[in-house]
């Protein structure tokens, strides 16, 4: 077996769900603290930070990871950090051939920007 199998992991929310309830409106849910926890800390590096910003920004919603790899580290810490943004929730990935298409996961930006909105 190959090493270079692509993970299918779960995205984190069903496409059209809220994570969590704005920080402003109740206290978060175990449960939420957890999977928003998950996303910031995943964001907190600024390798993963720059590679996300890479794959959002991307014309066409997604990026090959050999348009997306130049950030200063080499190709297995680029994989490594992908692969930690995966788990996180906040990438999907699909092989085409030899190379990996990132596109950032349904509803993350959303979620994670209602998090941190005023309640209305």
């Amino acid at each position: 077996m190959s090493n270079l199998k692509s993970l299918e992991l779960p995205v984190v929310e069903p496409e059209g769900a809220p994570c969590c309830p704005p920080v402003t409106s109740a206290a978060l849910s175990e449960a939420d603290s957890v999977k928003m926890a998950a996303m910031f800390k995943a964001l907190a590096d600024p390798v993963r930070l720059r590679l996300f910003s890479r794959v959002a920004s991307h014309e066409g919603g997604e990026a090959c990871v050999c348009d997306i790899q130049d950030v200063g580290v080499s190709q297995p810490t680029v994989s490594h950090h992908l692969k930690k943004l995966r788990e996180a929730g906040l990438l999907t990935s699909e092989r085409r051939g030899t190379w990996v298409y990132y596109r950032v996961a349904p509803e993350v930006l959303a979620a994670m920007a209602g998090l941190l909105s005023a309640a209305r």
